[in-house]
């Protein structure tokens, strides 16, 4: 079943807008030509939309393409927890294909893009392409590392600390993937987003939130977090930032 958003044939693997930049390592022809016929199409998301939900089984499995997302837990009481955040060259839906059901949920928070892939092919990519099925590990300790950066950063940093290390990872991240314009570097979270990632209420998060725009690090704009001063956010975080070596991309 394919999850709702509108489906298309949608960009050739060859084509893709992702693999020229500098941050993914390249292809080998072979796997080009694999993952080629792995991709069936592409899934188009509308900001705000729930692009996988939990309990969800799905015979497909996506790579980001375009847009920002997030993961997330509720509580029964709706109370929500913001595990970690989707952008282009991560994969979703690898929890639900190996465990059998989502874990978590997804939600758009600008318009994405999916390139998606048939679940019942892994077997062939683990058999066939050693390289390919190492990528797909490497992901997934990817992932683990940073919640492991997100739980320290909640468990020990202060409120403010841990309002800077969420800018500087997410700012960081973004940039690696070229996804600001010139002169324009705003992250397209809401306050409420960041307080239910650092699990403070809204309150003490906007009294934080400004203290970071007190100091000149930051600035909230009509769309979100406008980051002003990169080198101070990593620092009050007392955070070297990403070093990643190139990554693989599906």
């Amino acid at each position: 079943m394919i999850t709702e958003g509108k489906f298309t044939k949608g960009t050739p693997c060859r084509d893709c807008p992702l693999r020229p930049l500098p941050l993914f390592r390249p292809f080998k022809a072979e796997e080009l030509a694999f993952v080629s016929h792995f991709k069936i199409g592409e899934l188009a998301f509308g900001a705000s939309a729930t692009i996988l939900a939990e309990g969800e089984q799905s015979e497909h499995l996506f790579t980001v393409l375009s847009g920002w997302g997030f993961r997330y837990k509720m509580l029964d009481d709706g109370r929500r927890q913001i595990l970690n955040y989707v952008m282009p060259g991560d994969i979703v839906g690898l929890q639900g294909t190996l465990m059998g059901e989502m874990q978590h949920s997804i939600e758009a928070l600008s318009p994405v893009v999916l390139c998606v892939f048939q679940r019942d092919r892994l077997a062939e990519l683990y058999r066939e392409h050693p390289d390919l099925a190492y990528d797909l590990t490497w992901i997934a300790a990817r992932e683990e590392r940073m919640l492991d950066e997100n739980l320290l950063s909640i468990g020990r940093r202060s409120a403010v600390e841990r309002a800077a290390y969420l800018i500087a990872f997410l700012y960081q991240r973004a940039a690696t993937l070229e996804l600001f314009s010139s002169g324009w570097s705003v992250i397209p979270v809401t306050q409420q987003h960041v307080a239910d990632t650092l699990g403070l209420s809204i309150v003490h998060t906007n009294k934080t939130l400004k203290k970071l725009a007190v100091r000149g690090l930051l600035r909230w704009a009509e769309k979100g977090c406008d980051v002003h001063d990169i080198d101070g956010l990593l620092a009050l975080a007392g955070w070297d930032g990403l070093s990643e070596p190139k990554r693989p991309l599906i």
